[in-house]
């Protein structure tokens, strides 16, 4: 990890003999490696929020007496804005700097969160959890673990990719069992307080350890050569429009967002929103379907990590193509093995799904990249708002399929369907005649 990265020391006139001079010490760990932990540390703590959805939706309905499909469409209001910010956040964080940027969102999660505890009306779920939460949670998405990973790093930008996309994982691992032990003994609103808290309490780290560029500590990226710190880019939204419009003539951005909508709607739409009440219905007590989900985390950790590591070797779209397959086939299986108690197929299914949950997430940012250069992290950003999209079409479908069915049958072996269609759209994409271009600048 080790490198020669700080900028050297020139003599010019005026300056003290070149002997007295000192040469700035070579750390022995790169400052990089420090920064991607603080991002890691704050996406662990954000990821608080993204554990308590599925956990919501019985405790509101015996409550309140609100179906499921309106509670779904307050969750699929927070999963639309959490992908419709993103990119603005990315372009924010070129104007205003990350630390800004992600104090604000946390302190936006926060008061959306500790909000709920007064509701009585459905419009304040979806204003407080939906759109606060959601506006807040946009500007902590994935984008923000590209900017990081974009700015401090050249070598390693696979591996440092699946470590920060494993966090949210790693949140939800740490937060689940704790939530739903809450939900289940406390009641709903002492959840939705620990989650305002979490978020609150990752805001001094934000502020003190993060930096928004190598060159604020005089230092190149990691594996790379030093570069001055460009200047704050204005007219964020503008920008990011402008990179949408440039993006959407080109074919890759479309095979893209669609495989990447099918990712979201097969895992935060589906699993991560109706897993819990459906293992529910078949006579699972809660806390023990929320701790198969943490298992999920726990496995996803690997399988992201993992994931980076083959980014770095092998060919993203082919990595992509046996990501959604395996992961349709799981969820083809999945009606099949939930029962009132957790038996060896469904810890099979778990494990196998937690291996698969977010790998998409290297190759697709790598493809971004690949194609799109400089602009690659805004780029991402919308890429992700179809995966929030997608995620938010499903939340609503999947309450509201409970609702008329009395099942969620249909809806898992829609979305096994979906997934063998996202792994033949992953084939599709090409390698670009010239890597990286710059969207604005070209």
């Amino acid at each position: 990890m080790a490198q020669t990265t700080e900028k050297p020391v020139e003599p010019s006139d005026g300056q003290a003999p070149p002997h007295l001079l000192r040469t700035p010490r070579t750390p022995r760990i790169h400052r990089a490696w420090f920064v991607a932990a603080v991002t890691f540390v704050t996406i662990i703590g954000a990821a608080a929020f993204a554990s308590l959805p599925g956990l919501l939706i019985e405790p509101l309905h015996e409550e309140f007496d609100w179906s499921r499909g309106t509670i779904g469409f307050a969750v699929s209001v927070n999963l639309a804005l959490y992908g419709l910010t993103a990119p603005f956040a990315a372009a924010l964080m070129d104007r205003f700097g990350i630390r800004r940027i992600v104090a604000a969102a946390l302190t936006v999660i926060a008061l959306g969160s500790v909000l709920t505890v007064w509701m009585t009306a459905p419009w304040q779920l979806v204003l407080f959890w939906g759109v606060l939460v959601g506006l807040g949670s946009g500007s902590m998405a994935l984008a923000f673990a590209a900017t990081v990973t974009n700015r401090w790093f050249v070598a390693r930008r696979g591996l440092v990719t699946g470590i920060l996309t494993a966090a949210g994982a790693s949140g939800q691992l740490v937060f689940l069992p704790l939530l739903s032990w809450l939900v289940e003994h406390h009641g709903w609103r002492p959840a939705a307080v620990t989650v305002s808290l979490a978020a609150l309490a990752v805001v001094p780290f934000v502020w003190l350890l993060l930096r928004d560029h190598p060159a604020d500590v005089g230092l190149a990226p990691y594996g790379g050569e030093y570069a001055d710190k460009p200047a704050p880019v204005t007219g964020a939204a503008r920008r990011a429009v402008t990179v949408l419009f440039k993006a959407a003539r080109t074919g890759p951005f479309w095979l893209l967002a669609g495989t990447f909508a099918i990712c979201g709607a097969s895992t935060n739409g589906l699993v991560k929103t109706h897993f819990v009440p459906a293992a529910h219905d078949h006579g699972m007590p809660v806390t023990a379907a929320a701790g198969l989900l943490a298992v999920i985390g726990v496995f996803d950790v690997v399988g992201t990590i993992a994931s980076g590591w083959f980014t770095d070797r092998f060919e993203a779209r082919r990595l992509l193509a046996v990501y959604y397959a395996l992961r349709g086939i799981s969820l083809l299986f999945l009606p099949m093995l939930l029962a009132p108690s957790v038996h060896p197929p469904m810890l099979f299914f778990i494990v196998f799904y937690g291996l698969d949950w977010v790998a998409t997430v290297p190759p697709t940012i790598a493809l971004c990249r690949e194609h799109y250069g400089e602009d690659s992290a805004i780029v991402f950003g919308w890429v992700l708002a179809s995966h929030q999209v997608g995620a938010a079409v499903v939340a609503f479908a999947g309450g509201a399929a409970r609702d008329v069915f009395g099942s969620y049958d249909v809806v898992w072996y829609a979305s096994g369907a979906l997934c063998a269609a996202a792994a033949l759209m992953s084939l599709v994409i090409r390698r670009p005649r010239t890597q990286g271009l710059s969207l604005t600048g070209s």
